[in-house]
């Protein structure tokens, strides 16, 4: 299972990286100051960027802290996806691998946002809000590409299915992302997701042979 992703331009490497040092910069002010004193203004000076530069980004201050869930490709990815005559499950790493890309997120980032979010319910809410609303974009996807393969599918047939596609993908995502985060050797997301998959496809392989 190997997933090609194209390296981005100058523009974009620049648009990602100030967006890393706004986040970087509110993370690091929330742990050492607490929430309730952040500022944006702060942020600024710190990411080295103007208050209008920061709502370029960010709508709030929290939005900077609890960052980026990901999200799904453009139209033309999807469509892809539904219409695809390749496997479930790799067309499922290729799928959430373009949409963890998305969300920019580095080793480093994801360990000092895991602290702060930690301490502070709210952040933690949010944060789980914008992955059910991932979810379910994922899930309609999903259920898009069951009715493709199989129109005469019952709706309710299809729900459920496609419910239960989405829990197990999102699990092997969630499990991908921990072992990346706790990972030293350097590994990159999109490699520890195609692990992930792979290990998935390995194990029902087993249990059906079994």
């Amino acid at each position: 299972m190997t997933i090609e992703t194209a390296e981005p331009g100058l523009r974009e490497r620049k648009r990602l990286a100030t967006r890393r040092a706004i986040q970087v910069a509110a993370i690091t002010l929330a742990a050492e100051n607490g929430l309730d004193r952040l500022t944006v203004d702060e942020i600024g000076r710190v990411a080295d960027i103007s208050p209008r530069t920061f709502f370029n980004y960010f709508p709030t201050k929290e939005a900077a802290l609890v960052g980026d869930a990901p999200a799904l490709p453009d139209e033309a990815f999807i469509t892809q996806f539904v219409e695809g005559g390749d496997g479930l499950l790799d067309a499922l790493a290729r799928l959430f691998t373009e949409a963890v890309e998305r969300a920019a997120e580095d080793r480093e980032l994801t360990q000092l946002r895991r602290a702060v979010i930690k301490q502070n319910p709210q952040l933690f809410a949010m944060r789980i809000s914008s992955m059910h609303e991932f979810q379910r974009d994922i899930e309609a996807v999903i259920a898009r590409r069951l009715r493709h393969e199989n129109p005469a599918l019952d709706d309710d047939d299809l729900e459920s299915r496609a419910n239960l596609i989405t829990h197990v993908a999102v699990g092997a995502m969630r499990h991908a992302w921990l072992h990346w985060s706790n990972d030293g050797s350097g590994g990159d997301l999109s490699a520890r997701l195609q692990q992930s998959f792979a290990m998935l496809d390995g194990l029902l392989a087993s249990s059906r042979d079994q």
